[in-house]
């Protein structure tokens, strides 16, 4: 989405040339590659360390920085490494200089109104970006037991469950036909808490 913000921004004219289906293919398959080798290290790395004590999990579910966690080693250096760079500080870092870049065309825009319809074209990415690294940076570079685990217990839900969940809606809130039904759907309920 950075990179399709970017060329739609700083690019327009080419976007076309640029945004073909053979680069949507190739980023596709990029993505799905760097996860699926993601959760192999992690899962490997993880598997390999030993257990010790209790080994009850007083979570949701099964996210990594819980599990990495209860090993009776010391787990700094794959928290640190294989986590904080590879999962978080990577995509984030491409993020955030696709947007600076975003942001110098977006400044250099003469009108009022030219700045916001850009601004708005990248809103609702820059939305979901920030609730899910915002609370996957707090949960994942936690040293351990620095947090309580009511705290991360939420953040994880928010990090896995309700952040993906909002996503199609905040997404939906750009097109004119959904924000009117919105409208329309909120004045009625107003309306009838009035009578």
């Amino acid at each position: 989405m950075a990179l399709h913000h970017y060329v739609a921004v700083c690019k327009p004219l080419r976007y076309s040339v640029i945004m073909n289906h053979k680069l949507c293919w190739q980023l596709s398959s990029t993505v799905w590659l760097i996860g699926l080798a993601n959760s192999l290290l992690q899962s490997t790395l993880t598997v390999q360390l030993p257990l010790c004590g209790n080994q009850e999990l007083d979570h949701f579910f099964c996210e990594l920085p819980s599990l990495i966690k209860m090993p009776c080693v010391d787990t700094t250096v794959s928290e640190l490494t294989v986590v904080a760079t590879f999962l978080i500080m990577g995509p984030l870092s491409m993020i955030l200089v696709s947007y600076s870049y975003i942001a110098q065309a977006v400044f250099q825009i003469p009108s009022a109104d030219g700045r916001l319809a850009a601004f708005n074209t990248c809103s609702s990415h820059l939305l979901v970006v920030s609730l899910f690294y915002g609370s996957g940076i707090y949960i994942y570079m936690q040293p351990s037991g620095d947090s309580p685990q009511d705290v991360i217990k939420v953040l994880m839900l928010f990090y896995c469950v309700i952040t993906p969940m909002v996503n199609p809606f905040i997404y939906t809130l750009r097109n004119k036909d959904v924000k009117g039904a919105l409208r329309r759907l909120l004045k009625r309920a107003i309306l009838s808490k009035r009578m």
